[in-house]
């Protein structure tokens, strides 16, 4: 299991290695995109702040998506109508618990296994690509939108669902709201939504409205299913400080991956993404630093937030003894953030464990240039968490 419940092979090699993943599916022109739920507004300001840079052979992409979100606007006014004055005066009872750590650290394995509790609900697939409406629209969409939806994740072979688990950063975009994953758009100017990882440096005008924004989109899960959300986006690592602000009980937990593995996985998932869900050709220009820059970024801001939380509010994790264990982890985490009775999840755990077992595993190489430059810039990070004598064992460690 891995991030998602794929392992993944790490090999050393003497020469400039490259990403080379082992698993990835076709995309099909039918499938499902990450922005074909967004409202018109959330749509045009894309465009606008990506200045149209839309390459030709994405066109068609950018054009059915043009025709389609109109539809969701009429959708939301249904849903106004049939649910707006509930949405508004839901009250979120219970604090969610979010699923923080960088991206391939492991936090879809472990959303998925706290989503197994049924005491506990969470955002769905089809509500992050229909968040503007899913309370109306889900019974009747599911069905046919199945069709379009790729079987698997292409980055690392990952079941996919309408009614998995899901991340929620996706639905805040499509709801309209800035997000750094609005960069997949336009990978070749993806800087241009930076500041949205950790809010640094957003105006307050604007910060209110992602936070009223998120809010009615938990309302809406309340409103459905009045059980505490299990949230899982990794940006929310950098955000602890404003995700406190709005639900001060909230609780987290943390999962650290071996950054050796991080790294190169991380930048196959860019390079996925971006293929498929760009609006322009991706170059990959600075690829490797931002990966590099983004991982300090968000670590920053965590270190910065991290005292704000008592020691019932947080529970970290290491992905290695999460896969090794699954069960023994998931008691620790349900003992340290004082949730329900961890024996009535006891016997899905173990089976999801079961059937996980023997998952493909995703293949990687890197150069002995790029371990050294991990090793620079991430080492403080493998120092903290045991990865520092990782590094030195060559290829017999990165088997995982």
């Amino acid at each position: 299991m891995g991030n998602g419940g794929t392992q993944t092979n790490l090999r050393i090699a003497g020469g400039r290695g490259a990403v080379s993943p082992q698993n990835g599916q076709p995309d099909r022109f039918w499938h499902l995109r990450a922005w074909n739920g967004m409202n018109p507004g959330g749509w045009w300001r894309l465009l606008v702040r990506g200045r149209f840079a839309i390459a030709p052979r994405r066109l068609g992409m950018a054009a059915i998506n043009t025709v389609v979100c109109p539809h969701h606007t009429l959708l939301w006014c249904l849903q106004e109508l049939l649910y707006g004055r509930r949405i508004r005066a839901t009250v979120i009872r219970h604090d969610p618990i979010f699923v923080v750590g960088h991206w391939r650290s492991g936090t879809t394995l472990l959303h998925e296994l706290l989503a197994l509790d049924d005491r506990l609900t969470y955002p769905r697939t089809y509500d992050c690509f229909s968040p503007n409406h899913f309370l109306v629209s889900s019974r009747w969409m599911k069905w046919w939108l199945r069709a379009l939806l790729p079987r698997r994740r292409g980055i690392d072979n990952m079941a996919l669902g309408l009614d998995r688990p899901q991340e929620d950063e996706f639905a805040l975009c499509n709801l309209g709201l800035p997000s750094p994953y609005l960069g997949l758009a336009f990978p070749n100017r993806a800087e241009l939504w930076a500041e949205w990882l950790d809010f640094d440096g957003v105006a307050p005008r604007e910060l209110e409205r992602w936070k009223r924004g998120f809010v009615w989109f938990l309302k809406c899960l309340t409103l459905r299913d009045d059980k505490p959300v299990v949230l899982k986006s990794p940006t929310h690592t950098a955000r602890i400080r404003t995700l406190l602000e709005l639900f001060p009980r909230a609780r987290f937990v943390h999962i650290v991956r071996d950054p050796y593995v991080v790294f190169p996985s991380t930048i196959h998932l860019t390079k996925t993404l971006s293929r498929r869900e760009g609006l322009q050709v991706p170059r990959h220009e600075g690829l490797e630093d931002r990966v590099f820059e983004t991982f300090n970024r968000l670590y920053a801001a965590f270190d910065r937030d991290r005292p704000l939380l008592s020691d019932s509010q947080f529970c970290e994790v290491r992905y290695e003894e999460l896969v090794a264990d699954p069960v023994g982890q998931m008691e620790r985490v349900y003992d340290r953030l004082a949730l329900d009775d961890f024996d009535h999840v006891r016997p899905a755990v173990e089976r999801y464990a079961h059937q996980q077992r023997d998952y493909p595993t995703n293949r990687y190489e890197i150069s002995v240039q790029t371990r050294d430059e991990i090793t620079r810039r991430w080492g403080w990070f493998a120092e903290r968490y045991g990865y520092a004598g990782w590094r030195d064992r060559g290829t017999e460690r990165l088997r995982e």
